[in-house]
């Protein structure tokens, strides 16, 4: 079974009441630390909603019709629009919630085409991941693999679709035909692309780890404290479709681990319980050294796996750094300054947008029409054809004469 992300930041907004000071609270705090840590979750989850809402109405609805003409161009903008806008939570958490992230390990090579491998600690290590990846890589080369009812949600699903982020419904027989077309689209056009998947494929709890136990008690497994047994069906699918396709330079293995706070869920965001340090130590693996059967693949993430639970251990009980791996700190490919300028750029940049955008759709009418319109075909779109994800597919198809993606190779 393919992995995903879980991203529900709707549910969240509806289903816990802000003010409430008894949840707000993070630690033994008083009221009003709790109305205090309340609004800061909330300015930050807000904040990053009016970015893709509006982004998506105004930057990238603009592009929509490119995609009917030259795919290329389409997918070079929409690609960078997209980044513009990741860079806003990288910005948020660093700069204005004082948020450390330190990277050990193996380097990047910026753009290099990868699969990247994480353990899935809290439901939100997708998105500080972009704070490692700011740093070391490109932002509008990243690609994430998500559970599909996401792509229904208002700004945040409308970006990933324009993005072309792949959806999976969580059922093998139903996701392996689009998997295979969306990652034959990406080689066939030759788009660099770092795929994101988390082969746990759920977050770290403690019901998760009764049952990822409970697997390996009936299998003759080693019973894990610090990750989840992996599945590695996704894995191995998307690591031999890129071989095939020759876009895959090397593959990425990321622990994260959090050295004091955890925020489990995006609930904790919303409370404002941000994560004081979060680490990363990378292992890059080169292409040409991954095993080329599929049992040896799948044997192999799971040594990945074993590794990662002895240095997740190491790393909890001893002094809570990866130092101990003999790894020193990465030398990121971007200037700390640099990284700087962009977070400071971008905090202005959405501020300024957002509300520019607001005072546009209440003093012009065509403004009005054209954001009601909007709303209307990202919603129609999605219900319709299933997403602009596949209606970028069909865009390939008809404008190359493939009926489908991988006909030639299911001959």
């Amino acid at each position: 079974m393919l992995c995903f992300c879980q991203l529900n930041f709707c549910q969240i907004l509806l289903l816990c009441p802000p003010f409430k000071h008894t949840e707000c609270c993070v630690g033994p705090t008083s009221d009003k630390i709790g109305i205090m840590v309340s609004w800061k979750g909330i300015y930050f989850i807000l904040f990053l909603f009016a970015g893709s809402f509006f982004g998506s109405i105004f930057m990238l609805g603009p592009v929509l019709p490119l995609m009917f003409i030259n795919l290329s161009w389409y997918r070079w903008i929409s690609s960078r629009l997209v980044a513009t806008w990741l860079t806003l939570p990288v910005a948020l958490l660093e700069t204005m919630f004082g948020v450390k992230v330190v990277i050990t390990g193996d380097a990047f090579v910026p753009g290099e085409r990868s699969v990247i491998i994480m353990n899935h600690r809290t439901r939100v290590d997708w998105m500080f991941l972009w704070n490692c990846l700011m740093r070391y890589s490109y932002l509008r080369v990243e690609k994430i693999c998500l559970k599909s009812s996401l792509k229904s949600v208002p700004g945040f699903g409308w970006a990933m679709q324009v993005a072309a982020f792949i959806f999976i419904h969580r059922k093998w027989k139903d996701d392996k035909s689009h998997f295979e077309d969306m990652i034959d689209y990406f080689c066939a056009i030759h788009e660099p692309l770092q795929l994101l998947i988390f082969p746990e494929g759920t977050d770290l709890t403690e019901n998760n780890k009764a049952r990822s136990n409970d697997f390996a008690e009936k299998n003759g497994l080693q019973k894990y404290e610090y990750v989840l047994h992996p599945r590695t069906t996704g894995f191995t699918f998307v690591v031999d479709r890129l071989r095939e396709g020759k876009n895959l330079d090397a593959i990425h293995d990321i622990t994260v681990a959090y050295p004091y706070n955890i925020p489990q869920t995006e609930k904790h965001l919303l409370l404002g319980d941000f994560p004081k340090e979060i680490h990363f130590h990378v292992h890059r693996y080169p292409a040409d050294s991954l095993p080329t059967s599929k049992e040896d693949l799948q044997l192999w993430c799971h040594r990945r796996w074993e590794e990662k639970e002895e240095r997740l251990r190491s790393f909890y009980q001893g002094e809570k750094n990866f130092h101990f791996t003999g790894q020193s700190t990465v030398p990121p490919c971007k200037s700390e300054l640099r990284v700087l300028v962009v977070k400071l750029l971008s905090i202005v940049y959405w501020a300024l947008f957002c509300s520019a955008m607001c005072l546009l759709i209440y003093l012009y009418s065509p403004v009005r029409w054209y954001f009601i319109i909007s709303i209307v075909f990202f919603v129609l779109q999605e219900r319709i054809f299933g997403g602009l994800e596949i209606i970028e597919l069909a865009c390939y198809r008809f404008l190359h004469k493939h009926p489908h993606l991988n006909s030639k190779k299911n001959e």
